[in-house]
């Protein structure tokens, strides 16, 4: 995950939202553990839910960037395909280097922010 969240970006790419922070962090939990369903446990998502991104996802782009295979006894297996390796480092690219471009401005507006919260 970006080290940090100062800038949040929504990448739309049709009629909905392809990806976002939510989307990009799954597909990366889903990299790192190999499981749709541990990588819904690693971000506090319930395993339908991470489900439902997931078919999202591979719904919005021409092949699916992730890639399954239902459990038996030691459960299932995901990993992204070439395609979700690179949507995933693309959008990763776009948020560094929006951050970069623009981190005099985030960072004037970080000081007229109240940044307490309730």
């Amino acid at each position: 995950m970006p080290s940090s969240r100062l800038l949040r970006l929504k990448l739309v790419l049709g009629p909905e939202t392809a990806l976002g922070p939510g989307k990009s962090d799954l597909l990366e939990a889903i990299e790192q553990t190999g499981s749709i369903a541990a990588a819904g446990r690693q971000l506090s998502m319930s395993y339908k839910r991470a489900w439902l991104l997931v078919e999202t996802l591979n719904g919005c782009f021409k092949a699916p960037l992730v890639a399954s295979v239902r459990g038996g006894k030691g459960g299932g297996v995901a990993h992204l395909t070439p395609a979700g390796k690179e949507v995933l480092r693309r959008f990763r690219n776009i948020e560094s280097k929006s951050l970069a471009a623009n981190r005099r401005d985030i960072d004037a507006l970080n000081g007229l922010a109240k940044l307490t919260r309730k």
